[in-house]
């Protein structure tokens, strides 16, 4: 019995040793690795670029006030349609005492001189009537009570505009009712009732009492680097993707190209615009922003392969080459030429034919598929 339970430990012994060596050995061998192959195929190859930037109106004005002063009355808000002389806001003058105190004073001075103006020429005109002076004579003293009555008047219109902004000459004319300069939509009102708002002079811009644009023109302001600048001119097609509106592609064209570069996070950035054409149905609001597409570069139909495919030479970086088969699973170097690229796939100039098999990717091995229990 002891005998058998030896044996056979010594034959389970000599199994497990005969099983690791073939376990090692299999273990070892190098399984041949089967690539895949593709064929070169028509292709339409574009390259583009994307500039950002936002959609604004191309007439945008700011209102703004010919007189300093408090806002009395808003006629419009933010949204209204309004037509070229439309009321928008009505300023109450609060006068410069300086200015009121110099007016004051001259119309005073004006009604002095004008008395004494009228008591000499009405002495004067007594005499003249009696034949005692020539008329040449008394002509000089009516030139004076007339010129002391447009004195007294224009003291009168001086002193109405800095406390009103009004004369009796100009009637409904008035600086103190802003009334718009173009027809559009009112995008902003700054300012609310009783807000102080200072006039546009030679030194000083004024505050704005509205922006009114034009929304149905619009263009695209965006910006374009440096190194792909030189690409572009005007006239070209954009497409425009606007964020708030990603259903809908937008058609655009070129129409300027700054001269002059600004550095922005290292790098040089040219401003760009577009003209975007709307339809009746499209309202785009001002500020959105949007990326157009530049289509740089374009080739229809060309014989191509996926970049993935090409390699290059390591001592001399020009020398582009594929792989192609010559013997199932036997492949040999073929230099190409190449031309313009889309970063996915490569016009092929020169080097293939469409029958020609390149070599791709190892291929994996399927696993199969578990069985639903």
């Amino acid at each position: 019995m002891k005998k058998v339970i030896r044996i056979a430990v010594l034959v389970l012994f000599v199994v497990l040793v005969v099983y690791g060596f073939f376990y090692l050995y299999k273990k070892s061998k190098v399984k041949d690795v089967i690539y895949e192959t593709k064929n070169p195929t028509v292709e339409t190859i574009i390259k583009k670029t994307v500039a950002t930037g936002k959609v604004t109106p191309r007439k945008e004005i700011a209102i703004k006030p010919q007189v300093s002063g408090i806002v009395e009355e808003l006629y419009i808000e933010a949204g209204d349609i309004v037509k070229k002389g439309d009321l928008l806001a009505k300023v109450k003058i609060i006068p410069d005492m300086v200015s009121l105190n110099a007016a004051e004073s001259r119309l005073n001075k004006a009604n002095i001189r004008l008395d004494d103006s009228k008591l000499i020429y009405d002495r004067q005109l007594k005499v003249f009537e009696q034949g005692v002076i020539p008329e040449a004579e008394f002509q000089r003293y009516r030139l004076d009570y007339k010129s002391a009555q447009e004195e007294v008047e224009a003291a009168e219109n001086n002193l109405a505009l800095i406390k009103e902004g009004i004369t009796k000459k100009a009637g409904q004319i008035t600086n103190t009712l802003i009334r718009s300069t173009i027809e559009g939509m009112v995008l902003d009102v700054p300012v609310e009732v009783g807000t102080s708002v200072i006039q546009t002079n030679t030194f000083n811009e004024g505050s704005t009492i509205a922006s009114i644009a034009d929304m149905g023109e619009m263009i695209f302001e965006g910006k374009i680097d440096e190194t792909e600048v030189g690409k572009i001119k005007e006239g070209m097609k954009l497409e425009l993707t606007i964020g708030a509106i990603e259903e809908e592609k937008f058609e655009a064209f070129l129409e300027y190209i700054s001269p002059k570069g600004v550095e922005e996070n290292g790098a040089v950035q040219f401003e760009i615009k577009a003209k975007v054409n709307l339809s009746e149905s499209n309202f785009i609001r001002a500020g959105y922003s949007a990326n157009a597409n530049i289509v740089l570069e374009r080739r229809d139909s060309v014989m191509a392969v996926a970049e993935s495919l090409i390699k290059f030479e390591e001592e001399n970086k020009d020398s582009i080459y594929v792989e192609v088969e010559t013997e199932p699973q036997v492949f040999e170097k073929r230099y190409i030429k190449t031309g313009l690229s889309d970063g996915i796939n490569i016009e092929i100039l020169d080097g293939l034919s469409f029958e020609d098999k390149l070599k791709g990717g190892e291929k994996q091995e399927e696993k199969p598929e578990k069985k639903q229990g």
